[in-house]
Order: C-alpha cells, then structure tokens, then sequence
C-alpha cells in the first residue's frame, strides 16, 4: 500500500463566454489540465448564474460583456449566493470602469484575452488557492484609482477590526498570499484564511481586492 497522499481534487471551473470558438478553445486547452476540471459552460450571463446553482462551481471564468446579463451582473448575482466561489473575467475590455465594477461585484481575477493561456491556467490556479490577480495592464490603472482614492479621501476609523485583522488587511493591500501573510505574522495559513473572512464581513466587502481598495483609502498604507 502507498503511504503518500490522496491526489488533490481537481478544480472544478464553469466557463461563460459568448463567443463560441473561443469558449470552445479554452474548453479545448483546460481539458488538457490534470488539476482542472470543467464542469459546465454557456454563452450568456443568465446561463452563467444558473449553471453555477446548479452544479456549484469552485471558480466560474467569464466574460464581461454578454447578451441578456453581463459578466459582472452575472459575478454579483453568483457571489451573493455562493461567497466562496471565485470568479476569473477574462475580456477584451481594457475600461476601466468595468475593472472596477468587476472587483466590486466580487471578481477574485480580471484579465484580458490577449493574456497567453499559460497565464490563463496559472490564473485560475492561483486564483483557487485564494490569490487576486490582474493583467498587468489593468493593475497598473487600479494602481492609479488607488493613489486617486488615497488622496482624495481623509482617513477614517477602521471600524471593528482587531489589532490582527488590520496587520492582515495591510499585507492584503500589498498582494501578499496567504503562506507570505501566514510568515510574516507567524500565523498559520487557516488562521489568515479565517482573519480574511472576517474581514471582509466586517467591512461588508466581497473580495481581497476591494479590501486592498479599502486600505489604501483609509491610508492603512503608502503605495506613493
């Protein structure tokens, strides 16, 4: 008998995408996946939220701009219901004002579809283990959006937060993963996870990027 290790579940991804041969190409490429598993995929918003009630998706991979409900409707209709299910957009939309809907409704991820599908895969990946990315083009604007917050907004209390929770949201606001915030506070990776879950209820947000949006508002810190 082996004494190694059960392998991991594969990560069980719904793909929505309303034009067909690119929806089919990525079908194509994850299959080829060991870790990744998809479960579903459809063409519109609508079907996005319905086949993740259905068949509970540990991440959904959208497009934002969709016939009948977009992507971003979609992300907050599913998040609502299901919290813990992470969302990836991945889009030919480079507007800013869909970057930050996005992260407002929710999405863990945002990238656009000039992104190589090893980026695509590494997305959905890190993305699962609890990480927020962005296509390099975008942080870069959000970056900006930040500084543009931070100046514009005086500081206020945090309200309810524990001396530890705000050392959490600090590392947040930083991008930092859970195993650099777990070693850099000498915590365990279950304890990060659970001072971000608190967190975000706390503060009534919906992700770890809207908590980086919130620390650098409130100047918890200096990103000039």
């Amino acid at each position: 008998m082996s004494g190694g290790s059960e392998p991991a579940e594969p990560i069980r991804v719904l793909v929505v995408d309303d034009h067909e041969l690119y929806r089919r190409g990525l079908l194509i490429v994850l299959a080829q996946e060991p870790d990744i598993e998809v479960i579903g995929e459809t063409g519109s918003g609508d079907g996005a939220v319905a086949l993740a009630a259905d068949l509970g998706p540990d991440l959904v991979l959208m497009d934002v701009r969709m016939p009948r409900s977009d992507g971003i409707a979609a992300c907050r209709t599913i998040k609502a219901a299901s919290p813990t299910t992470k969302i990836v957009m991945l889009t030919a939309s480079e507007d800013e004002a869909d970057l930050y809907e996005a992260i407002k409704a929710g999405a863990s991820g945002y990238l656009l579809k000039e992104s190589s599908i090893e980026e695509v895969v590494a997305a959905i990946r890190a993305t699962h283990e609890g990480q927020a990315l962005l296509n390099p083009t975008m942080a870069a604007k959000l970056l900006a959006e930040f500084v543009t917050m931070a100046r514009r907004n005086e500081a206020s209390r945090v309200p309810r937060l524990t001396v530890r929770e705000v050392d959490v949201l600090k590392l947040l606001a930083w991008a930092r993963t859970n195993r650099e915030i777990a070693d850099a506070l000498f915590i365990s990776e279950h304890t990060v996870k659970s001072h971000v879950a608190n967190i975000l209820e706390k503060l009534q947000l919906h992700s770890r990027l809207e908590a980086a949006m919130y620390a650098v508002r409130e100047k918890l810190v200096d990103i000039d």
